[in-house]
């Protein structure tokens, strides 16, 4: 463990989230801290339980799961049944009944008690809306001077939204949340957006390429009505891997090119909250807070995935 980079990830699994997971905790390239839950795609119960029936199925059990927010900053959640299932995960590991229950704690007291103890060590991974890492901003401002970076899935700044014509749905389900957390000054903040994450499609080719039967069948069988959303809007029987695209980055940045801008989010509009604003050509003159992915390798990302997966 002492040469492996000290990850958190902060998830609302739904299927991509998983995924995510399963890229992790396979790669073996992490001192896993923790897992903490938040509200997003599902519940933060749903998320819970999804993440450790996650855990269960690739012999993982020992890495905390800690439950945080139940609900946005300021608003209602929104949950995304339509794309990941009523149950978060596509239906798949439905009769599984997880002997792993969350760890006593609240995620964002977790993620300032790990980032002080572990001062400018700790990789915060985020995949879901960024409520917990919120409010342990605004209980601890100084954990952006510990974490060591911070990487986020989350907004669009060229192309179109997922969840409304102009807004991801992280940044739409809690765009408070968003904006405390670019507005807090992070040293290293990375913006994994829609732009990078639309081009990593998983195919049925490239689960045909996952050897591990047991991880094959459940992303087969997880993705099943994720890949008919997206054929139904974009006419493509394939799912865009956006929240394994985030963790992937934690172990080789070199899968993306990246620019710094100043980057903001929409909170007081009738059309476009929780849109993402790039200045690409610094009108506004504030300081650069985000690297924001503008390209990937997409090959290089899935033989990364498929190679993990076959580990």
């Amino acid at each position: 463990m002492a040469n492996k980079k000290k990850l958190i990830l902060d998830v609302d699994t739904g299927i991509d989230d998983a995924i995510g997971i399963l890229l992790a905790v396979k790669s073996q390239q992490f001192d896993m801290l923790g897992i903490t839950t938040v509200c997003g795609n599902v519940s933060v119960d749903a998320a819970t339980l999804n993440t450790c029936k996650v855990l269960e199925l690739v012999e993982a059990a020992d890495i905390p799961v800690i439950k945080g927010s139940a609900t946005p900053l300021l608003r209602p959640p929104h949950y995304e049944h339509r794309v990941h299932g009523e149950d978060g995960i596509g239906g798949a590991l439905k009769d599984a009944q997880p002997k792993k229950k969350a760890d006593a704690g609240f995620a964002p007291d977790f993620i300032i008690d790990q980032v002080i103890q572990y001062s400018k060590q700790v990789t915060l991974v985020l995949t879901g809306p960024l409520t917990n890492l919120a409010l342990a901003v605004k209980k601890c401002p100084e954990l952006i001077h510990h974490v060591k970076e911070v990487i986020f899935m989350g907004g669009v700044v060229e192309g179109q939204g997922n969840v409304t014509p102009v807004s991801e749905f992280n940044t739409y389900a809690d765009p408070e949340a968003a904006k405390l957390v670019l507005d807090a000054g992070f040293p290293s903040l990375t913006q994994v957006g829609l732009d990078v994450t639309r081009q990593v499609l998983l195919t049925d080719e490239r689960i045909d390429a996952i050897q591990n039967e047991t991880l094959a069948h459940y992303i087969r069988e997880s993705t099943s009505i994720y890949c008919q959303r997206y054929f139904e809007r974009n006419g493509v029987w394939a799912c865009a891997m956006h929240d394994p695209l985030a963790v992937s980055l934690a172990i080789d940045k070199q899968l993306v090119s990246t620019q710094a801008f100043h980057v903001d989010v929409e909170t007081k509009s009738e059309f476009c909250d929780g849109q993402m604003i790039c200045d690409f050509q610094h009108q506004w003159e504030k300081e650069r807070n985000v690297q924001v992915c503008m390209d990937v390798d997409a090959d290089a990302f899935f033989d990364l995935l498929i190679k993990t997966m076959n580990a």
